[in-house]
């Protein structure tokens, strides 16, 4: 039996293994239609509501062509672990929660959404019989063929293509466009480890100045920024009342569990309340509390949801002290608020960027005498004077 699916970025795509098909029909994997792939980005890129789903299904798309090119070339990938990694990359984001990134760090505290991702395909494999064992070892790095895991997990991998690809797409913004597929076609494995052929240097090249380019035009953009941090105090807050014991934060649905009950760690129960959240349950619980009355949890939900955002600006250097005591006293004259109010809506912080981190898994040039340079080391001008070097912007966010 043979499935077709219909992508916008890639024309169609094809699934044809029993276990693909599980995988794929599984509500944890469902549950990604309704978590937004870019977050709040649609607030300034209308485009940009595609879904973790799309990313999954794209980024098997590009890990069924990589195995393809792979074989072509004569290594040595059975079907079985094709099928294996390829279930692996449907489910590497499978443990994302609401908004992706964006909140990351404040629903589940303590824990890496790929923690969780781990988690949730561990009990699916459970539920499965087993049949998810090599796809959880590729994705932990620990079958013996390192190169599958890169595939999945590294500096050049199917995620990051398909994510660049995909975002660039929806959004519009070209910087983003990269040669997929021409790094797929450079694409060798040496040693047991994946490299790029010689003559690809140019195409990842390109890729990592796409990459770069991408998190400030669109990622890390201002206004972006500025909502996403609106969202995680909003939520800050909530969390804050909720501690309180205050139940009129209650929604009724499972994000009532982690304002109210979760304790931190990773368990049966907490998986089965995580795996019911989506961006859905975080919209409805907006539109409740902004009839809160907390004033603070209140007007950050209004200003979200009808999009009067913080004014928000960037620089190299980090703001004076005497600025930000100027814009948290604005705030408080005019909503009428206290210092601990005020920080909510007038605060400091950084973001950084780096095209290619040297201390992570290392993209590998392979040469026709088959000798091997990290890509930071290839005479290159381009990718010499700036390839790992990080650029760190600060940030103020306020009313005015």
């Amino acid at each position: 039996m043979q499935k077709i699916i219909n992508d916008p970025v890639y024309g169609f795509i094809t699934i044809s293994d029993p276990l693909l098909f599980k995988v794929i029909a599984h509500p944890y994997f469902q549950r990604l239609r309704r978590i937004h792939q870019m977050a709040l980005a649609y607030l300034v890129y209308p485009g940009a509501v595609h879904t973790r789903l799309h990313h999954a299904l794209g980024a098997y798309h590009l890990m069924s062509n990589a195995i393809k090119e792979l074989k072509t070339k004569g290594i040595d990938i059975t079907y079985e672990e094709e099928v294996a990694a390829q279930a692996a990359i449907l489910l590497h984001d499978v443990g994302h929660g609401p908004f992706s990134h964006a909140l990351e760090k404040h629903i589940v505290v303590g824990t890496h959404h790929e923690e969780l991702s781990l988690s949730l395909m561990q009990s699916m494999n459970e539920e499965f019989g087993g049949e998810l064992d090599m796809a959880i070892a590729i994705f932990t790095n620990k079958y013996p063929k390192k190169f599958l895991h890169q595939l999945v997990s590294g500096q050049v991998d199917v995620d990051r293509m398909d994510y660049l690809t995909r975002d660039s797409f929806f959004t519009g913004v070209s910087e983003g466009v990269i040669g997929y597929h021409r790094i797929l076609k450079m694409l060798t494995v040496h040693n047991g480890e994946l490299m790029v052929e010689e003559k690809g240097i140019y195409s990842i090249e390109k890729f990592l100045v796409a990459r770069r380019q991408m998190y400030w035009q669109v990622y890390l953009h201002k206004t972006v920024l500025s909502a996403e941090i609106m969202l995680v105090n909003l939520l800050k807050r909530a969390k804050l009342l909720a501690s309180s014991g205050d139940r009129r934060l209650a929604s009724g649905g499972p994000l009532d569990y982690f304002l109210f009950d979760f304790k931190g760690g990773v368990s049966k129960e907490m998986l089965e309340k995580f795996c019911l959240l989506d961006d859905i349950d975080c919209s409805f619980a907006i539109k409740r509390w902004m009839n809160h009355p907390d004033f603070v949890l209140s007007e950050l939900c209004k200003c979200l949801l009808n999009r009067r955002l913080l004014k928000i600006k960037l620089q190299s250097e980090p703001f004076e002290a005497a600025l930000l005591q100027q814009k948290l006293q604005y705030a408080k004259d005019i909503l009428g608020i206290d210092d601990e109010a005020a920080s909510y809506f007038v605060f400091v912080g950084e973001a950084d960027n780096t095209m290619y981190n040297m201390g992570d898994d290392k993209i590998n040039i392979v040469f026709k005498d088959w000798s091997v340079k990290d890509i930071a080391n290839i005479d290159n001008p381009l990718i010499h004077q700036t390839i790992s070097a990080p650029i760190k912007k600060f940030y103020i966010c306020s009313l005015i």
